[in-house]
C-alpha cells in the first residue's frame, strides 16, 4: 500500500464495555469500524447516550477499548504505555473543546505556547511559534490579551491555535461551536475548512445537523453503532 494512503485514523471492530459482567454493564460501542485519511473533514453526529463521546475519547487516546484495534497515524495504540500515549496525544492530536479550556491568567500567546513546554521546545522558540499559530487563525494582533479580553469566537480561535501548535495530523473538535452564536460558529467552521484545505484532518463531534453539514462526510452514532448518514435523514 502507498504510505500516503495509510489512514490517519484506522479503527477496526472497536468495542467498549463499561462495568463488564456487572449489573451496571453498559455496552457503549458495538464493533465500530472507522477509516479516516489525511485531509478528510468528518463529522460524527449523534444524540446524548449514542456512544459518540466514548468514540471521541478512544480516538483521542483518552480511554482504551475493550476489544478491537486502533492505529493512529500508523501507530498501534494498544502497544503504548501511559507515557507513550501521552506523547502520542501531544504529537498526533490537537484537541478543541466547547468550553475553550483556556487558562484565565495567561495571555493568548502563553495559552497557545503551553503545549510546547510539554514537547520540550526551547523557550526562545515558543513565543515565535505561538505568534505564527495565532496569525494562522486571524489573531496576530491579540497575543497579549487574556481570555477575558477576548470574545467567545476569539477565545475559540486561540484554542484552535493551541491545538495546531505542534502541527498534529488530526484536529479533534468536540462541539466546538456549542458556546458560540450562529454567526461566530459559521466563522469557526469556515476556519476548519481552511485547515482541511491546508492538509489537516478534522474530526468534528456534534449533535447538531446544521454544524455536521459543513463536513465532507457525516457519520451517525446510534446505540453504539456507527452508520453513514442516510440521505433522507
Amino acid at each position: 500500500m502507498d504510505d500516503a494512503r495509510v489512514p490517519v485514523i484506522d479503527i477496526r471492530g472497536m468495542v467498549k464495555v463499561y462495568s463488564p459482567g456487572g449489573e451496571a454493564e453498559v455496552v457503549a460501542l458495538k464493533g465500530v469500524d472507522l477509516c479516516i485519511h489525511a485531509g478528510d473533514f468528518v463529522a460524527i453526529m449523534g444524540p446524548s447516550g449514542s456512544g459518540k463521546s466514548t468514540l471521541m475519547n478512544l480516538i483521542g487516546c483518552l480511554d482504551t477499548p475493550t476489544e478491537g484495534s486502533y492505529h493512529c497515524d500508523g501507530v498501534d495504540v494498544s502497544t503504548l504505555d501511559a507515557e507513550q500515549l501521552a506523547q502520542l496525544r501531544l504529537e498526533k492530536i490537537g484537541f478543541v473543546f466547547q468550553g475553550f479550556n483556556l487558562l484565565p491568567r495567561m495571555s493568548a500567546r502563553e495559552n497557545v505556547a503551553m503545549p510546547l513546554g510539554y514537547a520540550r521546545v526551547p523557550v526562545a522558540e515558543r513565543g515565535e511559534r505561538a505568534d505564527q499559530a495565532l496569525a494562522a487563525v486571524g489573531l496576530a494582533e491579540r497575543g497579549g490579551h487574556t481570555p477575558s479580553e477576548l470574545s467567545g469566537g476569539q477565545q475559540q480561535r486561540v484554542a484552535i491555535a493551541r491545538a495546531l501548535i505542534n502541527q498534529p495530523p488530526v484536529i479533534l473538535a468536540d462541539e466546538p461551536t456549542g458556546a458560540l452564536d450562529s454567526k461566530t460558529g459559521e466563522e469557526i467552521l469556515a476556519l476548519f475548512k481552511r485547515l482541511r484545505d491546508e492538509g489537516h484532518t478534522v474530526i468534528l463531534i456534534t449533535h447538531d445537523a446544521d454544524v455536521a453539514a459543513h463536513a465532507d462526510r457525516i457519520l451517525v452514532m446510534r446505540d453504539g453503532e456507527l452508520h453513514p448518514q442516510e440521505h433522507d435523514a
